[in-house]
Protein backbone atom coordinates (compact mmCIF):
# COMPACT_ATOMS: atom_id res chain seq x y z
CA UNK A 1 0.00 0.00 0.00
CA UNK A 2 1.60 3.32 -1.17
CA UNK A 3 0.72 6.89 0.66
CA UNK A 4 -1.83 7.90 -1.88
CA UNK A 5 -3.75 4.57 -0.82
CA UNK A 6 -3.41 5.20 2.93
CA UNK A 7 -6.91 5.53 4.74
CA UNK A 8 -8.37 6.74 8.16
CA UNK A 9 -9.81 3.55 9.36
CA UNK A 10 -8.65 1.16 11.77
CA UNK A 11 -8.92 -1.26 9.07
CA UNK A 12 -6.06 0.23 6.98
CA UNK A 13 -3.80 -0.30 9.71
CA UNK A 14 -4.64 -3.72 9.88
CA UNK A 15 -4.33 -4.58 6.15
CA UNK A 16 -0.71 -2.70 6.21
CA UNK A 17 0.38 -4.82 9.41
CA UNK A 18 -0.54 -8.11 7.70
CA UNK A 19 1.17 -7.04 4.26
CA UNK A 20 4.29 -5.87 6.80
CA UNK A 21 7.09 -8.43 5.83
CA UNK A 22 9.39 -7.92 9.17
CA UNK A 23 6.18 -7.98 11.12
CA UNK A 24 7.39 -11.39 13.05
CA UNK A 25 10.02 -8.69 14.29
CA UNK A 26 8.18 -6.87 16.88
CA UNK A 27 7.55 -11.00 18.76
CA UNK A 28 11.24 -10.38 19.61
CA UNK A 29 10.61 -7.47 22.15
CA UNK A 30 8.75 -6.90 25.18
CA UNK A 31 6.23 -4.50 24.58
CA UNK A 32 5.77 -2.67 27.97
CA UNK A 33 2.12 -2.31 29.18
CA UNK A 34 0.59 0.19 31.70
CA UNK A 35 -0.33 -0.26 35.60
CA UNK A 36 -3.81 -1.49 34.19
CA UNK A 37 -2.46 -4.13 31.92
CA UNK A 38 -3.46 -2.34 28.90
CA UNK A 39 -1.18 -1.75 25.97
CA UNK A 40 1.21 1.02 25.74
CA UNK A 41 2.06 3.11 22.70
CA UNK A 42 5.74 2.96 22.97
CA UNK A 43 7.05 5.49 20.04
CA UNK A 44 10.11 6.19 22.32
CA UNK A 45 13.00 4.32 20.77
CA UNK A 46 14.78 7.61 20.07
CA UNK A 47 15.60 7.97 23.55
CA UNK A 48 15.63 4.77 24.64
CA UNK A 49 14.83 1.20 22.75
CA UNK A 50 13.16 -1.29 23.86
CA UNK A 51 14.45 -5.02 25.27
CA UNK A 52 15.02 -7.67 23.22
CA UNK A 53 14.40 -11.28 24.48
CA UNK A 54 17.84 -12.43 23.18
CA UNK A 55 19.23 -9.90 24.92
CA UNK A 56 18.20 -11.47 28.61
CA UNK A 57 19.41 -14.79 26.71
CA UNK A 58 22.63 -13.47 26.31
CA UNK A 59 22.78 -11.90 29.58
CA UNK A 60 21.85 -14.66 31.75
CA UNK A 61 23.79 -17.36 29.43
CA UNK A 62 27.02 -15.04 30.57
CA UNK A 63 25.80 -15.18 33.98
CA UNK A 64 25.87 -19.04 34.22
CA UNK A 65 29.19 -19.04 32.22
CA UNK A 66 30.34 -16.76 35.34
CA UNK A 67 29.10 -19.16 37.64
CA UNK A 68 30.44 -22.30 36.04
CA UNK A 69 33.62 -21.35 34.45
CA UNK A 70 34.91 -18.14 36.89
CA UNK A 71 38.40 -16.86 35.02
CA UNK A 72 38.21 -19.68 32.23
CA UNK A 73 35.23 -17.69 31.13
CA UNK A 74 37.42 -15.36 29.33
CA UNK A 75 39.07 -18.18 27.29
CA UNK A 76 35.90 -21.05 27.24
CA UNK A 77 32.49 -19.11 27.54
CA UNK A 78 30.33 -19.43 24.85
CA UNK A 79 31.12 -16.30 23.72
CA UNK A 80 34.67 -15.87 25.39
CA UNK A 81 35.20 -12.79 27.39
CA UNK A 82 38.76 -12.05 26.17
CA UNK A 83 38.13 -11.05 22.64
CA UNK A 84 33.95 -10.37 23.28
CA UNK A 85 33.86 -6.75 22.00
CA UNK A 86 34.59 -8.09 18.60
CA UNK A 87 31.18 -10.10 19.15
CA UNK A 88 30.28 -6.50 17.55
CA UNK A 89 32.32 -5.72 15.09
CA UNK A 90 30.59 -7.35 11.99
CA UNK A 91 26.98 -5.69 13.06
CA UNK A 92 28.52 -2.54 13.78
CA UNK A 93 30.73 -2.14 10.40
CA UNK A 94 27.35 -3.26 8.62
CA UNK A 95 25.25 -0.55 10.33
CA UNK A 96 27.71 2.18 9.40
CA UNK A 97 29.09 1.39 6.50
CA UNK A 98 32.32 0.72 7.90
CA UNK A 99 34.96 -1.78 7.44
CA UNK A 100 35.64 -4.09 10.17
CA UNK A 101 38.71 -2.81 11.14
CA UNK A 102 37.50 0.89 11.30
CA UNK A 103 34.92 0.44 14.33
CA UNK A 104 35.09 -1.01 17.72
CA UNK A 105 32.58 -1.37 21.02
CA UNK A 106 33.57 0.56 24.06
CA UNK A 107 32.82 3.42 26.62
CA UNK A 108 30.07 5.42 26.31
CA UNK A 109 29.59 8.15 23.90
CA UNK A 110 30.92 11.41 25.55
CA UNK A 111 33.80 9.31 26.94
CA UNK A 112 34.27 8.24 23.34
CA UNK A 113 34.48 11.90 21.44
CA UNK A 114 36.53 12.67 24.55
CA UNK A 115 38.81 9.85 23.38
CA UNK A 116 38.62 10.45 19.59
CA UNK A 117 39.04 14.14 20.13
CA UNK A 118 41.99 14.18 22.50
CA UNK A 119 43.35 12.55 18.85
CA UNK A 120 41.54 14.59 16.47
CA UNK A 121 41.38 17.92 17.54
CA UNK A 122 45.13 19.46 17.00
CA UNK A 123 44.81 23.08 17.44
CA UNK A 124 47.35 25.52 17.43
CA UNK A 125 47.70 29.42 17.79
CA UNK A 126 46.06 30.43 13.90
CA UNK A 127 43.91 26.77 13.28
CA UNK A 128 41.65 25.80 16.93
CA UNK A 129 38.29 26.59 16.35
CA UNK A 130 35.55 24.29 16.75
CA UNK A 131 32.16 23.89 14.76
CA UNK A 132 29.09 22.70 16.07
CA UNK A 133 25.19 23.42 15.57
CA UNK A 134 23.95 25.72 17.88
CA UNK A 135 21.30 23.09 18.72
CA UNK A 136 23.70 20.17 19.42
CA UNK A 137 22.90 17.75 22.32
CA UNK A 138 24.31 19.77 25.41
CA UNK A 139 26.79 16.73 26.31
CA UNK A 140 28.42 17.46 22.48
CA UNK A 141 28.59 21.26 23.76
CA UNK A 142 30.15 20.85 27.18
CA UNK A 143 32.82 18.41 25.83
CA UNK A 144 33.48 21.24 22.69
CA UNK A 145 33.86 23.93 25.53
CA UNK A 146 36.09 21.94 27.51
CA UNK A 147 38.14 20.75 25.01
CA UNK A 148 38.78 24.30 24.00
CA UNK A 149 39.29 25.39 27.65
CA UNK A 150 41.90 22.20 28.12
CA UNK A 151 43.63 23.24 25.59
CA UNK A 152 43.87 27.41 26.70
CA UNK A 153 40.88 28.51 24.39
CA UNK A 154 37.96 30.65 25.45
CA UNK A 155 34.77 28.87 24.46
CA UNK A 156 32.94 32.21 23.82
CA UNK A 157 35.26 33.16 21.18
CA UNK A 158 36.93 29.58 19.64
CA UNK A 159 33.60 27.88 19.42
CA UNK A 160 31.99 28.65 15.88
CA UNK A 161 28.00 27.86 15.50
CA UNK A 162 25.77 26.80 12.60
CA UNK A 163 22.53 28.35 13.07
CA UNK A 164 18.96 26.83 12.25
CA UNK A 165 16.84 29.03 10.05
CA UNK A 166 13.24 30.60 11.42
CA UNK A 167 12.09 27.03 10.25
CA UNK A 168 13.90 25.49 12.83
CA UNK A 169 15.58 23.54 10.07
CA UNK A 170 19.80 23.19 9.30
CA UNK A 171 20.39 24.91 5.77
CA UNK A 172 24.05 23.17 4.01
CA UNK A 173 24.40 26.46 2.16
CA UNK A 174 24.35 28.41 5.88
CA UNK A 175 27.37 25.94 6.76
CA UNK A 176 28.94 26.38 3.89
CA UNK A 177 29.23 30.08 3.75
CA UNK A 178 30.19 29.47 7.38
CA UNK A 179 33.12 27.09 6.71
CA UNK A 180 34.51 29.35 3.73
CA UNK A 181 34.30 32.21 6.22
CA UNK A 182 36.63 30.68 8.91
CA UNK A 183 37.91 28.25 7.01
CA UNK A 184 41.65 29.13 8.17
CA UNK A 185 41.05 28.94 12.25
CA UNK A 186 38.99 25.69 11.81
CA UNK A 187 40.33 22.96 13.45
CA UNK A 188 37.95 20.21 13.58
CA UNK A 189 34.14 19.85 12.94
CA UNK A 190 31.61 17.90 14.96
CA UNK A 191 28.23 17.44 14.24
CA UNK A 192 25.35 14.99 14.55
CA UNK A 193 24.23 12.75 11.65
CA UNK A 194 20.51 13.44 12.79
CA UNK A 195 19.58 16.54 14.61
CA UNK A 196 18.18 15.18 17.49
CA UNK A 197 15.61 18.18 18.51
CA UNK A 198 13.87 18.07 15.14
CA UNK A 199 15.07 14.91 13.91
CA UNK A 200 16.50 16.19 10.39
CA UNK A 201 19.32 13.85 8.45
CA UNK A 202 21.78 16.04 8.02
CA UNK A 203 24.00 15.69 4.91
CA UNK A 204 26.83 13.61 6.04
CA UNK A 205 28.60 13.34 2.83
CA UNK A 206 28.83 16.58 1.86
CA UNK A 207 29.72 17.60 5.50
CA UNK A 208 33.13 15.58 4.82
CA UNK A 209 33.92 16.55 1.88
CA UNK A 210 33.04 20.52 3.52
CA UNK A 211 35.80 19.29 6.27
CA UNK A 212 38.16 18.11 3.95
CA UNK A 213 37.95 21.02 1.61
CA UNK A 214 38.40 23.82 4.37
CA UNK A 215 41.67 21.56 5.26
CA UNK A 216 40.13 20.42 8.99
CA UNK A 217 39.13 17.23 10.53
CA UNK A 218 35.66 16.26 10.90
CA UNK A 219 33.78 14.00 13.76
CA UNK A 220 29.96 13.05 13.39
CA UNK A 221 27.83 12.52 16.80
CA UNK A 222 25.83 9.67 15.42
CA UNK A 223 23.86 8.76 18.29
CA UNK A 224 20.70 9.13 16.18
CA UNK A 225 21.75 8.13 13.14
CA UNK A 226 22.69 4.63 13.32
CA UNK A 227 20.22 2.10 13.34
CA UNK A 228 17.92 4.24 12.20
CA UNK A 229 19.46 5.98 8.28
CA UNK A 230 21.91 4.32 6.03
CA UNK A 231 25.51 5.53 6.74
CA UNK A 232 28.47 4.70 4.40
CA UNK A 233 30.95 5.98 6.65
CA UNK A 234 34.67 4.33 5.12
CA UNK A 235 33.41 6.15 1.77
CA UNK A 236 32.23 9.37 3.49
CA UNK A 237 35.54 9.39 5.63
CA UNK A 238 35.15 11.33 8.50
CA UNK A 239 38.04 11.34 10.68
CA UNK A 240 35.84 9.93 13.50
CA UNK A 241 32.18 9.47 14.81
CA UNK A 242 30.68 7.92 17.84
CA UNK A 243 27.46 6.76 18.93
CA UNK A 244 25.79 5.56 21.69
CA UNK A 245 23.54 1.90 21.84
CA UNK A 246 21.04 2.36 23.75
CA UNK A 247 18.85 4.36 21.25
CA UNK A 248 17.42 2.56 18.18
CA UNK A 249 20.59 -0.23 18.98
CA UNK A 250 18.39 -1.45 21.84
CA UNK A 251 21.67 -2.12 24.10
CA UNK A 252 19.67 -1.19 27.19
CA UNK A 253 20.09 2.30 29.53
CA UNK A 254 23.89 3.41 29.46
CA UNK A 255 24.73 0.51 27.00
CA UNK A 256 28.03 0.07 25.79
CA UNK A 257 28.64 2.52 22.80
CA UNK A 258 30.83 2.40 19.73
CA UNK A 259 33.26 4.12 17.78
CA UNK A 260 34.59 4.70 14.14
CA UNK A 261 38.40 5.79 13.17
CA UNK A 262 39.04 6.24 9.25
CA UNK A 263 40.96 3.75 7.38
CA UNK A 264 43.96 5.73 6.67
CA UNK A 265 43.80 7.16 10.33
CA UNK A 266 45.24 3.32 11.30
CA UNK A 267 48.52 1.80 11.59
CA UNK A 268 49.97 4.38 12.75
CA UNK A 269 52.44 5.03 16.64
CA UNK A 270 49.88 6.14 18.87
CA UNK A 271 51.68 9.09 19.38
CA UNK A 272 48.38 11.10 19.09
CA UNK A 273 46.19 8.68 20.98
CA UNK A 274 45.16 8.50 24.65
CA UNK A 275 46.58 4.78 25.68
CA UNK A 276 45.22 2.24 27.52
CA UNK A 277 45.89 -1.84 28.26
CA UNK A 278 43.41 -2.80 25.63
CA UNK A 279 44.81 -1.15 23.14
CA UNK A 280 47.76 -3.04 22.65
CA UNK A 281 48.42 -5.39 20.12
CA UNK A 282 46.98 -8.10 21.60
CA UNK A 283 49.70 -10.80 20.59
CA UNK A 284 51.63 -9.39 23.03
CA UNK A 285 49.17 -7.72 25.61
CA UNK A 286 50.50 -10.31 28.11
CA UNK A 287 53.37 -10.11 27.78
CA UNK A 288 53.36 -7.32 30.34
CA UNK A 289 56.10 -5.17 28.86
CA UNK A 290 56.66 -1.40 29.63
CA UNK A 291 56.60 -1.17 25.50
CA UNK A 292 53.28 -0.12 23.90
CA UNK A 293 52.36 -1.56 20.76
CA UNK A 294 49.49 -0.25 18.87
CA UNK A 295 46.79 -2.19 17.66
CA UNK A 296 46.76 -1.89 13.77
CA UNK A 297 42.38 -1.44 14.10
CA UNK A 298 40.23 1.13 15.92
CA UNK A 299 40.65 -0.69 18.82
CA UNK A 300 43.92 1.48 19.71
CA UNK A 301 41.47 3.44 21.17
CA UNK A 302 40.36 1.46 23.44
CA UNK A 303 41.33 1.52 26.97
CA UNK A 304 40.30 -1.48 29.35
CA UNK A 305 38.33 -4.78 28.96
CA UNK A 306 34.88 -5.03 27.61
CA UNK A 307 31.90 -4.89 30.05
CA UNK A 308 30.62 -8.51 29.40
CA UNK A 309 27.22 -8.15 30.79
CA UNK A 310 26.47 -4.65 29.59
CA UNK A 311 27.42 -5.52 26.33
CA UNK A 312 25.74 -8.56 25.62
CA UNK A 313 22.34 -6.58 25.28
CA UNK A 314 23.69 -4.72 21.88
CA UNK A 315 25.53 -7.96 20.66
CA UNK A 316 21.99 -9.53 20.62
CA UNK A 317 20.23 -6.28 18.79
CA UNK A 318 22.95 -6.19 16.50
CA UNK A 319 21.91 -10.01 15.33
CA UNK A 320 18.28 -8.92 15.30
CA UNK A 321 19.81 -5.60 12.42
CA UNK A 322 21.05 -7.93 10.16
CA UNK A 323 18.58 -10.83 10.52
CA UNK A 324 16.23 -8.22 9.05
CA UNK A 325 18.57 -6.14 7.20
CA UNK A 326 19.09 -2.19 6.84
CA UNK A 327 17.21 -2.29 3.49
CA UNK A 328 14.10 -3.53 4.43
CA UNK A 329 14.02 -1.80 8.10
CA UNK A 330 14.51 1.80 5.85
CA UNK A 331 11.44 0.92 3.65
CA UNK A 332 9.45 -0.24 6.66
CA UNK A 333 10.28 3.25 8.34
CA UNK A 334 9.42 5.54 5.59
CA UNK A 335 6.18 3.76 4.91
CA UNK A 336 5.52 3.99 9.10
CA UNK A 337 6.79 8.29 9.05
CA UNK A 338 4.31 8.51 5.71
CA UNK A 339 1.41 6.57 7.20
CA UNK A 340 1.66 9.10 10.60
CA UNK A 341 1.78 12.11 8.57
CA UNK A 342 -1.31 11.08 6.22
CA UNK A 343 -2.93 10.67 9.73
CA UNK A 344 -2.25 14.22 11.65
CA UNK A 345 -3.05 15.64 8.41
CA UNK A 346 -6.21 13.96 8.38
CA UNK A 347 -7.38 14.03 11.70
CA UNK A 348 -5.37 16.92 13.53
CA UNK A 349 -5.18 19.10 10.02
CA UNK A 350 -3.57 22.62 11.23
CA UNK A 351 -3.44 21.86 14.58
CA UNK A 352 -0.28 20.06 14.82
CA UNK A 353 3.24 20.76 12.61
CA UNK A 354 5.81 18.51 12.32
CA UNK A 355 9.06 20.28 11.91
CA UNK A 356 11.28 17.52 11.27
CA UNK A 357 11.63 17.86 7.19
CA UNK A 358 10.22 15.71 4.88
CA UNK A 359 12.80 14.73 2.34
CA UNK A 360 15.65 14.26 4.83
CA UNK A 361 14.21 12.27 8.07
CA UNK A 362 14.21 9.05 9.69
CA UNK A 363 11.93 7.35 11.95
CA UNK A 364 11.20 10.78 14.07
CA UNK A 365 9.39 13.40 13.82
CA UNK A 366 9.24 16.60 16.38
CA UNK A 367 5.88 17.61 16.23
CA UNK A 368 4.93 21.16 17.46
CA UNK A 369 1.12 22.28 18.70
CA UNK A 370 -0.01 24.93 16.83
CA UNK A 371 -2.95 25.96 18.61
CA UNK A 372 -3.28 28.57 21.56
CA UNK A 373 -5.03 25.82 23.43
CA UNK A 374 -4.36 23.29 24.76
CA UNK A 375 -1.18 23.91 25.20
CA UNK A 376 1.58 21.68 24.11
CA UNK A 377 2.68 20.71 27.38
CA UNK A 378 -0.57 19.57 28.69
CA UNK A 379 -1.32 17.79 25.03
CA UNK A 380 1.81 16.07 25.68
CA UNK A 381 0.68 14.78 29.38
CA UNK A 382 -2.56 14.30 28.60
CA UNK A 383 -0.83 11.56 26.29
CA UNK A 384 0.92 9.99 28.97
CA UNK A 385 -2.65 9.38 30.85
CA UNK A 386 -3.85 7.92 27.81
CA UNK A 387 -0.54 5.28 27.44
CA UNK A 388 1.10 6.71 24.73
CA UNK A 389 4.91 7.16 25.30
CA UNK A 390 6.66 9.57 23.78
CA UNK A 391 9.38 12.19 24.69
CA UNK A 392 9.39 16.30 25.74
CA UNK A 393 11.65 18.38 24.53
CA UNK A 394 11.31 22.08 26.07
CA UNK A 395 9.74 24.29 24.80
CA UNK A 396 6.62 23.09 22.96
CA UNK A 397 8.10 19.86 20.98
CA UNK A 398 6.56 15.78 21.07
CA UNK A 399 9.02 13.69 19.11
CA UNK A 400 7.45 10.56 18.55
CA UNK A 401 9.83 7.82 16.64
CA UNK A 402 7.56 5.04 15.13
CA UNK A 403 10.88 2.16 14.73
CA UNK A 404 10.56 -0.54 12.28
CA UNK A 405 12.05 -3.54 14.35
CA UNK A 406 9.32 -3.41 16.64
CA UNK A 407 6.67 -0.67 16.09
CA UNK A 408 3.55 -1.46 13.88
CA UNK A 409 1.09 -0.13 11.89
CA UNK A 410 -1.40 0.38 14.55
CA UNK A 411 0.47 1.72 16.67
CA UNK A 412 0.52 4.65 14.47
CA UNK A 413 -3.00 4.51 14.28
CA UNK A 414 -3.56 4.47 17.84
CA UNK A 415 -1.21 7.31 18.46
CA UNK A 416 -2.77 9.63 16.45
CA UNK A 417 -6.13 8.67 17.64
CA UNK A 418 -4.94 9.52 21.13
CA UNK A 419 -3.53 12.84 20.63
CA UNK A 420 -6.71 13.56 18.93
CA UNK A 421 -8.53 12.56 22.05
CA UNK A 422 -5.84 14.45 23.81
CA UNK A 423 -6.74 18.02 21.86
CA UNK A 424 -10.33 17.12 22.52
CA UNK A 425 -10.55 16.05 26.02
Amino acid sequence: MTSAEFTNGRECASALDAADPLRALRKEFFLPLADDGKAIVYLCGNSLGLQSRLAGQFVREELEDWAELGVEGHFRARRPWLPYHRQATEGLAYLTGALPQEVVAMNTLTVNLHLLMASFYRPDAKRHRILIESTAFPSDRFACESQLRFHGFDPATALLEWQPRPDEKLWLEDLEALVDQHQDELALILLPGVQYYNGQVLDMRAICAMARRAGCRVGLDLAHAVGNVPLELHEWAPDFAAWCSYKYLNGGPGAVAGAFVHEHHLGGDASHTLLGWWGNREASRFKMASTFEPAETAELWQLSNPPILSLAPVVASLQLFQKAGMAALGAKSKSLTDYLEFLLSQQLGERIHSITPRAARGCQLSLTVRSAQPAARTVFERLEKRHVVADWREPNVIRVAPVPLYNSFMDVYEFVRRLEAAFDD
